[in-house]
Parts: C-alpha cells; structure tokens; sequence
C-alpha cells in the first residue's frame, strides 16, 4: 500500500507547478536551497534504496523552509528519491502521524527499499519545536512566525538536513538489525 501511495504522489516539481499559497516563496525558497556536499555523501554512503514521502500543504509556512532543502537532497543522492502527498488528502496517514495530537506538517516518512516505513520526522526541526512549545505559542501569532522565520533563516537549512538524514541512518540501521 505504502510503495501505490508512494508512486502516486508528486514527484517535487510537479508538486511545486501544483503550489497556490505562496507561490513565489515556494520557487524562491527551491531556487535557493543548497545542501552541503558532505550531507549528501554521508546519505550517499547509507546502504540500500530510500524513498521519503513527505506530507503537505501549500500554505505551511513550516513546509516551505523544509521541502525545498528535502528535495535537493533526494535530487542530489543517489540512494534516494522523494515524493509529495497533501495532508487533507491523506487523513488516515496523517492520523498515523500525530503531533502531540496535533495534524502538524510537515511529516517526513522514511520508507525503505521494499516502502516499509522505518521511521518519521516532523513538523519541524527539534529545537525550533522546542521553542514553539515552551516559549513560541506564548506569543502573538504574527511574532511567533517572525521569530520561527528568523530562526530558518540562521540556520540554513543544516538541522533539518542532518535530523532527517539521522532518520535515515536509525532506518538503515533497524533493517540491519531485522536481517541478523
């Protein structure tokens, strides 16, 4: 089921020709995107054939910042491919994949060679969850988002390509483990 829900998503261009809410943000954010050469071996260099299936929506601030980076390290990798699925289009995998509860998004699902998911990531890198949690939803809507894209903005991208390439790594890993 997982590899027909797979192939039947957007490949990411074809996602970003699909994009209504913050058009320009989504090419500019892609058009910029750079993702170290040393992150992409280290994905390289992970054993077998990884597939990430990413749940969104186009108006998700969040999403904007994360799958472009994403999708130029699928592009760049050799061992890796990814797709896009809509969130609203997809309840019952999104329920699958709560955030405390909530139906936060982005979801990043690690799939391996055969489409078994091994692992998930999401809705934003940790320390900037952190944050939302403990300080961020304390303040007004419109300064949280500053700040959140303040903190995007410092950080390049480098969190959320290491985070989801340790996801990976954990991933190949459970599947050495389940081969022994």
């Amino acid at each position: 089921m997982m590899q027909q829900r797979f192939e039947s998503a957007f490949p990411f261009t074809a996602f970003l020709e699909s994009v209504v809410a913050n058009a320009a943000h989504w090419r500019d954010a892609y058009r910029l995107a750079r993702v170290p050469e040393e992150a992409v071996a280290r994905l390289a260099a992970i054993p077998g054939r990884w597939h990430l299936l990413v749940m969104v929506e186009d108006w998700c601030g969040d999403a904007v910042n994360i799958l472009p980076l994403l999708a130029r390290l699928a592009e760049q990798a050799p061992n890796v491919d990814l797709r896009v699925l809509g969130r609203d289009d997809n309840a019952d995998l999104m329920d699958a994949h709560l955030t405390n509860g909530s139906r936060s998004i982005p979801v990043v699902m690690v799939l391996d060679e055969d489409y078994v998911e091994r692992a998930w990531w999401g809705p934003r890198p940790s320390s900037l969850q952190q944050w939302v949690i403990e300080e961020g939803l304390a303040l007004e809507k419109g300064e949280r988002y500053r700040q959140v894209r303040t903190w995007y903005a410092r950080d390049r991208g480098r969190t959320i390509v290491d985070e989801v390439i340790d996801a990976v790594v954990r991933s190949a890993g459970d599947v050495d483990a389940t081969a022994a």
